[in-house]
This record gives C-alpha cells, sequence and structure tokens, in this order.
C-alpha cells in the first residue's frame, strides 16, 4: 500500500520506517527540513535502537526507495492511508494542547479537498476519548465538505511502543488496537497491518474510536500506576530494612500481578506516562469524576527523587562538593530527556548548593540546553573522578561495568537509584539504594 505519515518525531519516524519494512511505500511529512533532509539522507533523526538500520535500508542512496521524507502535504494524495503522529503535549492545566494537532488535520483536510478518491486517515496520537469523532474528523472532512458522504474515513489506532524498544514493539505487538466508526475504515487499517500480523500473530482488539483513544490512556495508567505502587512498597521496605527486589520476584510469582514493572526506584518519566495520567485525570475532572488512584500515584512518582537527595543527605552535605549525576535520559535506550527522573535530581543539588557533574551515553547535548550552567563529562569515569558522591540515576548498561572508576572518587559513595548491579564489596563502596 501507499502511505504517508505526518509528523516524524519518536513515533512517526518509527512506524514510517517500519511500515517501509513490511513492503509499504511510505512518505513522511515534515516541517523540518532538516529532519526531511536526514531522512532522505538514509539516517535516523532520533535516538532509537533498530531505527537507524531500517532508515538506512529504505531510504537514501542504495535502499529500497520505499521511504522518503518531504515537507510538501501534497504527497498525501498519491496515498492511500495517512497516519497523523503529530505531538500533543501537556498544558499548564494538565489537559492535552491539541494546537499541533489540529494544525496538522487542518492542513490535511485541505490537501484532501483535492482528491476524488477514498482516503483514510488513521489518527495514532495519543488524545483523550470524543478528540477523534469530535475535532480532528471535522477538519479532515469539512474543507472537502465531504463529512457525510464517507470518502474520508477516519480512525483511531493508539501506538503502545516504549521508545527505546520502538521497533521492536512495533514488530512484535502484544496486541493491535483497531478504532473505527465505519466498517470500510477499519478494512482499511486492516489492510496496513495484514504483513505484519502475517510475521505475528498479535490479537487484534476491533472497536470504535472512543473506545481505542481510551485503552491507550487506560494502559499507561494502570503500567503508572503499578510502576507508583511498587515503590510505595518499596519505600517501606527500606525501613524496615527489607530488599523491594526479593518482595518484587516473590509477588511477581502471581499470575495476577507478573513480574513486569516491579522495578523499584526512582519512578517513571518520558513523554508518555507524565502527560497520559494528568490528561485522563483532567478529561475525568471535567467529567465530574476525581480519580484518587491515579492522583496518588503521581504524587508517590513526584517523591521518589527527593527520597533519593534524602539518603544522600543521611552521608553528607554536598554544599560545594563535587557530585556526579550519572544518567540523565528518562530511561536507557534513548536520548528523550521529557520528565527525566534527572531534573528533578539536578535541581536538588542546586538547591544543595553541589557541584554538579553529569554523564549520560547520548542525552548529554539535550540535557546542557536544560543546564547549561553544569558540567558535563565525556564518560562515567571522568565524572566520577574526585567526586564526593555518586547518584545512579538511569540505569544505563555501561554503569554496571564500572569497577577500578570508583577508585578516582573522592569519597567512594554511591546512593543507586536504579539497582545497578555495581562491585559495592570488591571496591569497598558506601553504598545506599532508594528501596533496598
Amino acid at each position: 500500500m501507499h502511505l504517508s505519515i505526518v509528523g516524524s518525531g519518536y513515533v512517526g519516524s518509527t512506524i514510517a520506517a517500519c511500515f517501509a519494512d513490511l513492503g509499504h511505500d511510505v512518505v513522511n511529512i515534515d516541517i523540518d527540513q532538516s529532519i526531511v533532509d536526514t531522512i532522505n539522507a538514509g539516517e535516523a533523526p532520533i535516538h532509537e535502537d533498530g531505527l537507524p538500520e531500517l532508515v538506512d535500508a529504505h531510504a537514501g542512496e542504495n535502499s529500497t526507495n520505499r521511504l522518503r521524507a518531504t515537507t510538501d502535504y501534497d504527497a498525501v494524495l498519491d496515498t492511500d492511508v495517512t497516519f497523523l503522529c503529530l505531538p500533543t503535549p501537556q498544558a499548564e492545566d494538565g489537559s492535552i494542547d491539541l494546537s499541533i494537532m489540529a494544525a496538522g488535520a487542518e492542513q490535511l483536510g485541505e490537501t484532501l479537498a483535492a482528491k476524488d478518491d477514498r482516503h483514510t486517515v488513521v489518527v495514532k496520537s495519543t488524545v483523550v476519548p470524543g478528540t477523534t469523532e469530535e475535532e480532528i474528523a471535522p477538519l479532515l472532512q469539512t474543507p472537502s465538505e465531504r463529512a457525510d458522504s464517507g470518502t474520508v474515513g477516519v480512525g483511531m489506532n493508539p501506538e503502545f511502543q516504549r521508545e527505546g524498544t520502538a521497533v521492536h514493539d512495533f514488530r512484535h505487538p502484544d496486541k493491535l488496537v483497531l478504532g473505527a466508526d465505519d466498517e470500510h475504515t477499519r478494512e482499511e487499517m486492516h489492510a496496513v497491518f495484514a504483513p505484519l500480523l502475517e510475521e505475528h500473530d498479535a490479537p487484534v482488539v476491533e472497536t470504535d474510536t472512543r473506545t481505542a483513544e481510551m485503552a491507550k490512556y487506560a494502559n499507561n495508567a494502570f503500567l503508572a500506576s503499578k510502576v507508583s505502587l511498587i515503590n510505595d512498597l518499596g519505600n517501606i521496605c527500606k525501613r524496615f530494612d527489607i530488599d523491594a527486589y526479593e518482595i518484587a520476584d516473590a509477588i511477581g510469582l502471581d499470575d495476577r500481578i507478573g513480574d513486569q514493572f516491579l522495578r523499584s526506584g526512582l519512578g517513571w518519566g518520558g513523554s508518555c506516562f507524565p502527560k497520559d495520567t494528568r490528561a485522563i485525570i483532567h478529561a475525568a475532572e471535567e467529567a465530574g469524576y476525581e480519580p484518587p488512584m491515579l492522583n496518588a500515584a503521581i504524587e508517590v512518582n513526584d517523591g521518589q527523587p527527593e527520597r533519593l537527595l534524602e539518603l544522600l543527605d543521611d552521608h553528607i552535605d554536598v554544599d560545594g562538593e563535587r557530585v556526579a549525576v550519572l544518567g540523565l535520559a528518562f530511561k536507557p535506550g534513548t536520548d528523550d530527556i521529557r520528565n527525566a527522573r534527572s531534573i528533578p535530581v539536578i535541581e536538588g543539588l542546586q538547591e544543595r548548593n553541589a557541584t554538579i557533574v553529569a554523564y549520560d551515553p547520548v542525552a548529554a547535548d539535550e540535557m546542557r540546553e536544560r543546564f547549561p550552567e553544569i558540567e558535563y563529562a565525556d564518560s562515567a569515569a571522568d565524572a566520577l573522578t574526585d567526586a564526593s558522591a555518586a547518584l545512579i540515576v538511569t540505569e544505563w548498561d555501561e554503569f554496571a561495568a564500572l569497577d577500578e572508576e570508583f577508585e578516582a572518587m573522592a569519597r567512594k559513595l554511591v546512593v543507586d537509584g536504579r539497582r545497578v548491579d555495581l562491585p559495592i564489596e570488591e571496591r569497598d563502596l558506601e553504598y545506599e539504594g532508594l528501596c533496598w
């Protein structure tokens, strides 16, 4: 099939390359010429495991040429299905900001007015229930005055891809949710994903657009709450000198609970969990219901960085001391610092007047824009040198390989927010775990 993807962020660029790899002809549309040039050169515009290889294989020279990028919306006229993958950032009141999505949908609708054949538009971005039907669809259909003709079908296909493993998650989905309010749109969505389902027999949930929208929020709200619950339990375990990870191993054997998302620590960040939990809380409150459990999940999560800093305070007054912050991205495998737990940790260290040196394998440049005043090391070893304390904030694999590097510290104090396997006894570390 001929597909167009509007937006080339973490979702858009990943699904564009993955669809091309499935055999579809794909055009990625973005207003940023530099991103367009990057894709057309066969290079990935974001840091994502497996993505550079796919873009190189399908875009640019010596490729299949099944993937290209452009700033011209007219490219959608030669395609059958368009996926809207535009940002829906969080507004100050917790709701989602639809301005970017609305602008893109309006431009797409005006472009499709020149097309006589039926076209299917699939909303991939995370939007609260009712948005696709009430706000996006009218923008797509009104310009061509075809709202009742059925020649512009609008569906909803929420993404369940994790940053750092997005390519793998696309190729091996645990489910596909196809939301549409008419049969033809649903059939077109099935046709798009048919090659994937031939390779991986995932369950397909067929539903309407509102239910599909809610499925994404329910999924993320449940996982966020699970992380906050294990962190709450981990905080209790810490008070009783119990290893929370042993508790997690035990309860994870209960198939009603499962062992995923039971790693207690600094909590969740990124673009999805924080935004989605607050957005669905805001939507629920607008509808007259205040969800106490989701509010509690956020409260626990927001408190974890300060708990890490309080443990540091128990060992040392960092006023004027060099403190290494290891890990800046919100999770390993990505350069995304949106809502990263490192941000409140750095802010807390600044309040304590510490001299901060930070290191991350890929996210230092992004964090430098947020905190230009702190020092950034070129390696974990450089960050540890002469440091009076080290805080582990992101569980990059390379941190577990640290060994003799700790000998260069002024004081071998490590406060670990992620349960990294460190040579505690071998290097005689003064070690403190957040929840163990």
